[in-house]
């Protein structure tokens, strides 16, 4: 079981860390979005390694995160992020950051 989650750990943190070498010059700057993405998946990870967040909810807040990504791509995506892009994109961080929290801080654990 450790193995398991030593290698999920690892996965999430090369997910996270490919986000970063993926910006192109081309493409709009997002650092508050960028930065929020990074800590989020580093949360995530800590809860998968720490056993705070069992499998089913780490691929479920995963999904949110590639959510989020494909968002923040597709906002790009015509080289000019607008200010109602960016308002979405905070607002979908949010919830993903709530349901970080919620999730960490549940009753569930990984055994």
């Amino acid at each position: 079981m450790l193995n398991l989650k030593t290698s999920l750990v690892a996965t999430l943190l090369a997910a996270a860390s490919i986000g970063a070498f993926a910006q192109t010059a081309a493409a709009p700057a997002t650092p508050r979005v960028d930065q929020r993405e990074t800590n989020q998946q580093a949360r995530i990870a800590n809860g998968a390694a720490s056993g705070e967040l069992t499998g089913k909810e780490t691929v479920r807040l995963e999904k949110e995160q590639a959510a989020v990504n494909k968002a923040e791509a597709h906002a790009k995506a015509d080289g000019k992020v607008t200010k109602h892009e960016r308002k979405r994109l905070h607002r979908m961080q949010n919830a993903a950051s709530k349901d970080i929290h919620a999730q960490k801080h549940d009753a569930q654990t990984a055994k």
